[in-house]
């Protein structure tokens, strides 16, 4: 671990939208990802790695700061007026004073104006870019990167807009329904086949798109002194997934590839690991102190030696989406609990789900009340599709969980258990408005024609 703490890496940090775990690498054998397939076949995989929050804002938040949403501010989504609390520092502000350059190239989804993240450099290409897009403007500033013996090291973060919703076909290609694999937590009809091939189409050009990004990046940096990190926000926009605490709703993939220099072989890693733990991560590789009130652990060891820790549990949480629907789990890689702070269905959908072919044939099961508390047993119920909170054999176990949240709650001052959100300040004309524009002396310029032809 010496020689790898001393190495610090370039690191480059790629992140898709709405992905979840949605690869054949994660055992979707329908779905058309054949260049992260063979990214991940030189890589570290993490099986098992959750973002803090399923939604967009709090969980990009919470993975470029290391807090969970209620610390760091943004408990609902940027274009909703969520803002970081100040003082918080971001991952290439933690950075910096270590020596970093940083550049941003692509989505971000933590402020409407990207200028106030953090990053030394900002290469805007739109606030919805699309993949190949970002990978020619990557590839445009990778070309600018002198070599590593001439600069100090550097933190490159690409994202882009897929997969995100809409999938028209006009700009993917969809697959062929009967061939899609449908999950056991959604009805497997035509309408859900209908929605996953149009998904499947955009996956397909986000592939195309990030193997290009990865042979692009190993051009123009060493690959023995690079660490890249791949991953997504969040679980992928179907109903049950997206805006849930379930596994498929924080779920996502993580895939590390260190620098061939460390000698670290190709794998899998079965621990429980969050987006929490990225900062913590990239402080220790930047020779930083790796606690810095961060939330998360460094995953160096877990990435390096393999280091497991069956005992550690995850909370994740979800406060504001399309609107207030308050709610906290605790997991482990046996149990999942989950406690509902508000009456309300089963499964609020956000306006996008509302409105796509697998709600249409979904019928309104999902609108039945919800229940104050669920436990799902994952030794045998890895979707989480079966309730056994009322169940007495479950007892012990409902009661531990329960606690632990209690105890994180009052630990981090989560609010909810105060019923105490508030509602972020409308962003209008007068909210981070720019100073007043003087006022000038003769504001009407005239022109005289006289004289002229």
């Amino acid at each position: 671990m010496a020689a790898v703490r001393g190495t610090r890496p370039d690191i480059v940090l790629v992140h898709g939208h709405d992905l979840g775990r949605w690869l054949t690498v994660y055992g979707m054998p329908s779905v058309p990802s054949p260049q992260i397939q063979a990214f991940a076949d030189r890589s570290v995989v993490f099986d098992n790695a959750h973002a803090a929050a399923p939604l967009c804002s709090p969980a990009r938040a919470s993975l470029f700061t290391g807090l969970v949403p209620h610390r760091h501010g943004v408990q609902g989504l940027a274009h909703h007026q969520w803002r970081y609390r100040h003082g918080v520092l971001t991952a290439p502000e933690h950075l910096r004073p270590l020596g970093y350059r940083s550049t941003l190239i692509g989505l971000q989804h933590e402020n409407a104006d990207s200028s106030v993240l953090g990053f030394d450099e900002v290469g805007g290409v739109g606030f919805l870019p699309r993949a190949h897009q970002v990978v020619d403007a990557s590839s445009a500033w990778l070309d600018s990167v002198t070599p590593r013996s001439e600069r100090e090291p550097l933190f490159l973060t690409v994202g882009v807009w897929e997969v995100h919703r809409p999938w028209p076909a006009e700009d993917y290609t969809p697959a062929d329904p009967a061939e899609v694999h449908v999950p056991d937590y959604l009805p497997d009809n035509a309408d859900t086949r209908e929605d996953i091939a149009a998904f499947h189409g955009s996956i397909a050009q986000f592939d195309d798109a990030m193997g290009a990004l990865f042979r692009r990046i190993d051009e123009a940096l060493d690959p023995a002194t690079t660490m890249i990190v791949f991953t997504t926000d969040h679980g992928a926009a179907f109903p049950r997934a997206k805006s849930t605490l379930y596994d498929a709703g924080t779920g996502v993939a993580f895939i590390v590839r260190p620098p061939t220099s460390w000698g670290v072989a190709p794998g899998r890693r079965q621990q429980l690991v969050s987006h929490l733990d990225i900062v913590p991560t990239l402080l220790e590789l930047a020779g930083g102190d790796v606690d810095a009130g961060l939330e998360g652990e460094s995953l160096l060891p877990v990435l390096t030696e393999g280091a497991e820790d069956d005992a550690r549990a995850l909370v994740t949480v979800k406060s504001h989406h399309d609107a207030y629907d308050p709610m906290r789990a605790v997991r482990t890689r046996e149990y999942a609990y989950i406690r509902n702070f508000a009456a309300g269905p089963k499964l609020t959908l956000s306006l996008d789900l509302e409105n796509s072919p697998t709600r249409r044939g979904m019928g309104d099961a999902h609108l039945e009340p919800r229940p104050r508390e669920e436990l799902y047993d994952r030794r045998t119920d890895p979707d989480e599709t079966t309730n056994v909170a009322d169940r007495p054999e479950y007892g012990a176990v409902l009661a531990a969980f329960a606690d632990t949240l209690d105890h994180w709650m009052d630990d981090t001052d989560d609010p909810v258990r105060r019923d105490e959100v508030e509602v972020p300040v409308h962003r209008d004309r007068e909210v981070d408005a720019l100073p007043a524009v003087a006022p000038v002396a003769a504001p009407h310029p005239t022109i005289s024609l006289t004289g002229t032809n």
